[in-house]
C-alpha cells in the first residue's frame, strides 16, 4: 500500500496547490465571467490552467500513470489513471462564490483507489485511500445514520442531458417523501457532503466521470451506499449517481 499512500499524499498536496491557483484566478462576485460550452456548462481560464498544472505535476510524480481531465480528455494511458475535474462548480466559481472544488481521483480499471477533493474558499480537504478510511481536514468522517426520510436532507443535481420534466418530477418525489431538498451547484462537493454526514443523499440523473472520480473513493470509505456508476459505459459516457446514508438507501433508490 506504500505506492497508494504516496499517491494519496501527492494528490492532497497537488489539490491544495491547484486550489491556490484557482483562488488567484477567481473572478470577483458579480455577473458571469466565463464562456459557455453547452447549456449552463461554463469554462473559465482557471479550468484549463489548473488542469494543465495537475497533468504536468502528476506526470512528473508518476510517469507510468494515465491521466484524464474534463477539458482535454484522456491525455495519457496507464494501468492506473488519474481523473481530474480542475474546477467543479464552475457556475459558482465564475461569479466569485465559494462552493467549488478541485477534484482528483485515481482509478484502476473501474475501481476507485484514491480521492482528494479540495474546496479552497471553504478551506476543506476531503481525502481517502482504499482500505484506509476517509478524512475531512485530517479528521475521520462517516456517512450519517439518518433512518427517516422526514429527517433527511437530500441534494439533487441538475443535468442538461435529461429532460427538465424528469428532474422536476424527481424533486417532487423527494419532497413528497418528507426530505428537505438542496441544490449546491457542485456534484463533487455534494457527494463529499454525503460522505461526511452533512447531508443524507446526493442524486443526479446524469453526471460524468470527472465529476465523481474523486468522491467515489471517499464515499467507499465512509459506509455510504453508492450506485454502480461504472456500470456499462459510465466511465466514458457518464451515468446516473446516487449516494446515500445506509438507512435511507432503499427508500432513495425507490424514489430515484
Amino acid at each position: 500500500m506504500q505506492a497508494l499512500d504516496r499517491r494519496l499524499d501527492t494528490a492532497i498536496r497537488l489539490a491544495g496547490e491547484a486550489g491556490a491557483i484557482a483562488m488567484r484566478l477567481r473572478p470577483p462576485p458579480g455577473g458571469p465571467q466565463a464562456t459557455l460550452k453547452g447549456i449552463q456548462d461554463w469554462v473559465t481560464e482557471a479550468d484549463g490552467t489548473v488542469e494543465r498544472f495537475l497533468s504536468d505535476r502528476l506526470r512528473e510524480a508518476f510517469p507510468e500513470d494515465g491521466f484524464q481531465g474534463e477539458e482535454a480528455g484522456v491525455g495519457r494511458a496507464g494501468r492506473l489513471r488519474w481523473v481530474v475535474d480542475p474546477i467543479d462548480g464552475t457556475a459558482n466559481y465564475m461569479r466569485g462564490a465559494n462552493r467549488f472544488c478541485v477534484s482528483l481521483g485515481l482509478l484502476e480499471d473501474r475501481t476507485p483507489l484514491v480521492g482528494a477533493i479540495f474546496a479552497p474558499a471553504l478551506h476543506e480537504m476531503f481525502a481517502a485511500r482504499k482500505g484506509a478510511g476517509a478524512t475531512l481536514n485530517g479528521v475521520a468522517i462517516r456517512s450519517a445514520d439518518t433512518a427517516d426520510m422526514s429527517r433527511a436532507t437530500v441534494e439533487i443535481g441538475w443535468s442538461a442531458r435529461r429532460p427538465d420534466a424528469d428532474f422536476i418530477a424527481l424533486c417532487a418525489r423527494v419532497k413528497a417523501s418528507g426530505a428537505v431538498l438542496r441544490m449546491g451547484g457542485s456534484g463533487a462537493l455534494g457527494l463529499a457532503d454525503v460522505a461526511a454526514g452533512r447531508q443524507d443523499a446526493y442524486g443526479e440523473m446524469h453526471i460524468n466521470l470527472w465529476d465523481v472520480a474523486g468522491a467515489l473513493a471517499i464515499l467507499a470509505e465512509t459506509g455510504a451506499v453508492v450506485g454502480d456508476f461504472m456500470a456499462n459505459d459510465g466511465a466514458t459516457a457518464g451515468n446516473p449517481i446516487l449516494a446515500c446514508a445506509p438507512a435511507i438507501a432503499e427508500a432513495m433508490a425507490a424514489l430515484f
